[in-house]
């Protein structure tokens, strides 16, 4: 028995809707094949931009290789965070930024689908693309030391990086408003988004060494839960089951269940108020 939605299948829809957010999975990567040099130019500058930090730690520890080896694991885990929520933002803002300039936005908007299923088909390419990019600078990164991986637990690294990537959706939908909002500059005003994020996380350091108000902040970003997990999985070695994972587990879960209505609900806003403005035709 098929249930229905009016005179529609459910399950034909659900699988109208799953073919419409892969194909805005394709555009995307074909976007990137279409600015590949742009993404060797951006792996550079974060692998610099990654060592000029981590090269830190080696002096902090030259003493004591434990302490160095554990300071280095501390900030390459901070750096590609960093890159991936980087990357992860990018991926969604510099659509809409590129649909802008190109003038399809309108014909994007005016497709028959959910605003749903393709802000979700873009955000999982953005994830996708994140991951890929920040192990390659992980791996290249990680190169240039003599690290001591031996207790790691890759694969409580990659369920908390992917729960957490849940959560992360929600803030980049909202932070896809800026460049829909704002031709010129909305792209790049991202960034303080992810950069303000990431402060309070404790990116580089314990949150603890925050001033207490914002410890208080840091608990309602995501960021935090994620970068507590991977120093634990990675350099603990803490398997899923146990409290150091699952303890940051349920507010990533929590803080998906939250952000990603919020943010295609910021997005819908946005969204009708540049229709009722005429700010979609701003392009070339």
């Amino acid at each position: 028995m098929q249930f229905t939605k009016g005179n529609k299948p459910v399950m034909s829809t659900l699988m109208h809707q799953g073919r419409a957010a892969y194909a805005f999975f394709e555009r995307n990567w074909n976007l990137t094949k279409r600015y590949w040099a742009w993404e060797i130019v951006w792996l550079i500058y974060n692998i610099a931009n990654a060592l000029t930090v981590t090269f830190i730690a080696k002096l902090a520890g030259e003493t004591d290789p434990v302490k160095e080896n554990y300071y280095i694991l501390v900030l390459l885990i901070g750096t590609s965070v960093w890159s991936y929520l980087s990357v992860t933002f990018e991926g969604v803002t510099d659509v809409i930024n590129i649909e802008r300039w190109e003038g399809t936005i309108e014909h994007t908007f005016m497709a028959p689908i959910s605003r749903f299923t393709h802000l979700i088909g873009s955000c999982w390419y953005a994830i996708a693309h994140g991951l890929l990019f920040s192990v390659l600078q992980l791996l290249i990164v990680g190169a240039f030391f003599h690290l001591d991986l031996g207790h790691a637990n890759y694969l409580s690294a990659l369920f908390i990086l992917l729960v957490g990537s849940i959560s992360f959706i929600g803030f980049g939908i909202a932070s896809s408003v800026l460049p829909l909002l704002f031709t010129e500059k909305g792209s790049q005003m991202s960034f303080i988004i992810r950069a303000v994020l990431l402060l309070f996380s404790g990116v580089y350091y314990p949150i603890d060494v925050l001033p207490v108000w914002m410890q208080k902040v840091a608990i309602f970003s995501p960021a935090t839960y994620v970068l507590e997990g991977l120093r634990n999985a990675i350099i603990n070695g803490s398997p899923i089951w146990s409290p150091q994972i699952l303890n940051n587990t349920w507010p990533l879960i929590l803080a998906g269940a939250i952000s990603i209505p919020l943010g295609i609900y910021i997005f819908g806003v946005a969204e009708r108020y540049s229709k009722r403005t005429g700010r979609l035709k701003r392009n070339g």
